[in-house]
């Protein structure tokens, strides 16, 4: 049997070589994005002379944009580049974790590969067309962001979620719930279709009945559904990092919902539609990513003091 001083060091060991495996994956990211969309808009590759004999080149290589369009296209290059190297990354960990754990691995890597391969088309779109898309968008998140919810309960294990229901609903369909109210009235108001004032209110509702649900972090609040003294004490820090991506990252789609056309909350003519591709953009990938790397720690943990 270990000591507790023998515990504490393996766990710091894993922590450090958790730390090395994510820092080599964004590294090899980076690596691969940059200069693959370095030769996508290099002008000299891409402008071509028409029938004309006039100088065409694409509207990312024109002259005529102001730097936002060539940080929408990045980024939809870099989110479709990481969220695929997040794919193979929560794949290949899969067996390295406990039996308990793999189906929280396999949900981490259904979201990523799903919004790979939307942010495949939602790129092609954009330059394309010069349109950054909404239907993709929302096609993507009305399966995405349910599994998110559902990625809480694999980790934290059933164990800890109670039989607590409120209107009838249990945890999974407080979320599920929670989850299509909040896609379905952001789409309503991005679509025209409502008022967009009103369409964030009431989708703010749905992330509200998630919070409910799942729980503040670090003790605010326990959560209607879940039991904080059943979840082992190697999955604690890994389900308060959940939590605080749903109270604090997920407030970075608002911020871009404001700026989109439709909704014309924030003004600020032809940009907002940039703007507000960025800001979903950096969300994605910080959210989606990121939940999968804290629920793999907590999941690596957990295996380690299991075999120890």
């Amino acid at each position: 049997m270990l000591n507790h001083s023998d515990t504490k060091l393996k766990s710091l060991k894993l922590n450090r070589r958790n730390s090395v495996i994510f820092a080599v994956l964004m590294l090899s990211i980076t690596a691969v994005a940059m200069p693959a969309a370095a030769e996508i808009i290099n002008p000299s590759a891409e402008c071509v002379i028409d029938a004309n004999g006039d100088e065409v080149c694409p509207f990312l290589n024109d002259g005529s944009n102001d730097g936002l369009e060539l940080v929408t296209f990045f980024l939809f290059f870099v989110g479709y580049i990481s969220m695929g190297a997040a794919f193979v990354f929560f794949m290949s960990e899969r067996s390295n974790v406990a039996k308990e754990y793999r189906t929280t691995m396999t949900i981490s890597a259904l979201i990523v590969g799903i919004a790979a391969f939307h942010y495949y088309y939602m790129r092609g779109v954009y330059v394309d067309h010069q349109v950054v898309s909404v239907e993709y968008r929302y096609m993507d998140w009305i399966i995405t962001v349910p599994l998110m919810a559902l990625k809480f309960p694999s980790l934290v294990g059933k164990d800890a979620i109670t039989d607590t229901k409120f209107a009838g609903l249990g945890f999974t369909g407080i979320c599920f719930t929670g989850a299509l109210v909040m896609i379905g009235f952001g789409y309503l108001g991005e679509a025209g279709l409502m008022n967009g004032m009103l369409a964030l209110i009431l989708g703010g509702v749905g992330w509200a009945m998630i919070m409910v649900a799942t729980g503040l972090p670090f003790g605010l609040y326990d959560g209607l559904g879940v039991d904080n003294s059943k979840i082992r004490d190697e999955l604690k820090w890994s389900a308060n990092a959940l939590r605080t991506f749903i109270l604090v990252g997920w407030i970075i789609y608002p911020l871009g919902y404001l700026f989109s056309p439709e909704v014309e909350i924030i003004d600020v003519g032809a940009k907002g539609e940039l703007w507000m591709g960025i800001a979903y953009n950096i969300a994605d990938m910080i959210n989606k990513i990121g939940f999968g790397v804290v629920a793999w720690m907590g999941a690596k943990k957990a295996t380690e003091a299991m075999n120890a």
